[in-house]
């Protein structure tokens, strides 16, 4: 909508000339004539203001009849015109008080602000507005400055809005050969003739509703400012997916692009208007395959016409299926933590949970580790999807169980940085690191595992220079005091063997590992 420009009349203009002229002419003399001219002043304005009243209601029934067609996008901007119309018409009954009062203030309380008897008084005025008692030209001053604020706050036009602040404005007024500046009250009213200050008051008025009707074009133009204008429309099928499981549930937004969301088109879909006003096509699927489906939209104009607007789009129905995959490996060893990723296509984390047979399998974020319990049974992973709010099974995976792999021995020793370094023996170790180590352990480190074993105990095979083998019994995994004698009497390039080593695994499963021969350097 256009927004509206106010211009004064030529009648105006002259009206406003008048006025400025006659009060200058206050100055020299206060003749009848004189008197006569703000009279006509006065009915010039009243006129006028009867207009700008009329061109104010006229604006605002625009604004209401709108709102009644639209409300959700009229609603708002009828709200602030109200408030504009309730303030402006607030203040206008404050100036038409006081008019009243200056009058009676003359002419006692019969008097009639059209009808002014004492029109030459000039002390009525400076009664009602400015004497302590009264205070009449303070609350008006106040009045004016709370509604200026107020008005110019919904002029986005700078031009506009000093024109209103200007016409509107309470500043101090410094007269021609003066040296202090005049409260605006004072400036008004002081030894004005009755007939001038109800003239004053009058023109007052004329800005009040000026500016009345200035905000309520700007509102009323404000309606249609943030709309998008469009020179094509087509329709448009927005499908939430267009793959889908069976059993699963199909939605798709059938919209008209640029449409006016508070004016919608109805819509048909196979010659059946859909059962909901925004556009939403959804149905509960039944069987797999690629399926195609039409419609259109009925849009309405302004002018009662209608037009059609085809569309066309499918939708593809897939089985339910799931990825379930060891990360770590193809199969799940006994007793330990065996990472596993989880997942179903098209269907968020959070909405997928999986049970397991045979141990127990725990959610770490997006991810899940399972503990198989016994070997040599089966575990059997059932994966659930929470599709459309219903849960369904998607996909069930058996892995087998195994016991893990066994451990290498080895002797742990503190390298030249201080790291501790595993020696798995096959070759040279010196001395001094053999008789620092305090025993053997056992793990698993193929890159793939790394878990460590308990050992329980091993013997340590020696030679004598009869060739007879001198067994020596560990201390659990640490060497014996005996064992670490037979170290110190070594010579270099002897050797002796660690076997019958036994070690135990978070599987719980004891074994024997195989011998490590140690060659002393």
């Amino acid at each position: 909508m256009a927004e509206s420009v106010v211009r004064l009349s030529p009648r105006q203009k002259m009206i406003n000339l008048m006025y400025i002229v006659l009060t200058a002419m206050l100055a020299l003399n206060v003749s009848s004539d004189v008197l006569d001219g703000f009279v006509q002043v006065e009915d010039g304005l009243a006129r006028t203001n009867a207009t700008v009243g009329k061109r104010n209601d006229a604006i605002y029934s625009q604004l209401e009849s709108f709102t009644e067609q639209n409300p959700e996008k009229g609603a708002p901007w009828l709200s602030k015109a109200t408030d504009v119309r309730k303030r402006a018409a607030s203040l206008y009954s404050l100036v038409d008080s006081l008019k009243l009062a200056i009058v009676i203030e003359a002419d006692g309380p019969e008097g009639n602000p059209s009808e002014i008897n004492r029109r030459d008084d000039l002390e009525s005025a400076a009664v009602v507005m400015l004497s302590p008692g009264a205070k009449g030209g303070k609350m008006l001053h106040s009045a004016m400055d709370s509604y200026r604020d107020f008005i110019t706050s919904l002029i986005p036009d700078s031009i506009k809005r000093a024109s209103i602040s200007e016409s509107l404005s309470t500043a101090p007024f410094k007269r021609p050969g003066t040296v202090t500046p005049q409260l605006w009250e004072e400036a008004k009213f002081e030894n004005q003739p009755v007939v001038a200050a109800v003239t004053l008051l009058t023109k007052l008025q004329n800005d009040i509703r000026y500016a009345e009707g200035e905000a309520l074009a700007n509102l009323l133009a404000s309606v249609d400012a943030g709309d998008v204008r469009v020179n094509e429309i087509n329709a448009f099928v927005i499908p939430q997916s267009r793959m889908v499981m069976r059993g699963g549930k199909y939605s798709a937004n059938i919209v008209l692009a640029a449409v006016d969301t508070t004016a919608r088109p109805e819509i048909f879909v196979g010659g059946k208007q859909l059962g909901n006003d925004k556009g939403l096509y959804e149905f509960v699927t039944s069987s797999t395959g690629t399926f195609d489906y039409s419609g259109y939209l009925e849009v309405t104009h302004g002018d009662g016409s209608s037009t059609r607007h085809p569309f066309s789009s499918s939708y593809t129905v897939m089985e339910p299926t799931a990825t379930v995959s060891a990360t770590m490996m193809n199969v799940l060893y006994a007793g330990i933590d065996n990472p596993m990723s989880i997942s179903v296509p098209g269907v968020p984390m959070n909405a997928v949970s999986a049970t397991m047979t045979n141990g127990t399998l725990t959610r770490k974020g997006d991810a899940w580790v399972a503990r198989p319990a016994k070997v040599g049974e089966n575990a059997t992973l059932t994966v659930t999807a929470n599709i459309d709010g219903r849960p369904q099974t998607v996909a069930t995976t058996t892995f087998r169980v195994r016991k893990l792999p066994d451990p290498v021995a080895f002797i742990t020793y503190a390298g030249t940085n201080g790291a501790k370094e595993r020696y798995k023996g096959g070759r040279p170790i010196s001395k001094t690191l053999l008789t620092s180590a305090p025993g053997i352990d056992a793990a698993i480190d193929d890159d793939m595992l790394n878990i460590d074993f308990q050992v329980l105990g091993f013997e340590t095979v020696f030679f004598d220079q009869m060739g007879n083998a001198i067994p020596e019994v560990s201390q659990g995994a640490a060497f014996s005091q005996r064992q670490k004698d037979q170290f110190k009497r070594l010579s270099r390039g002897k050797r002796f063997y660690i076997s019958r080593i036994r070690a135990k695994g978070p599987d719980g499963i004891e074994r024997v590992l195989s011998p490590v021969e140690v060659i002393v350097n």
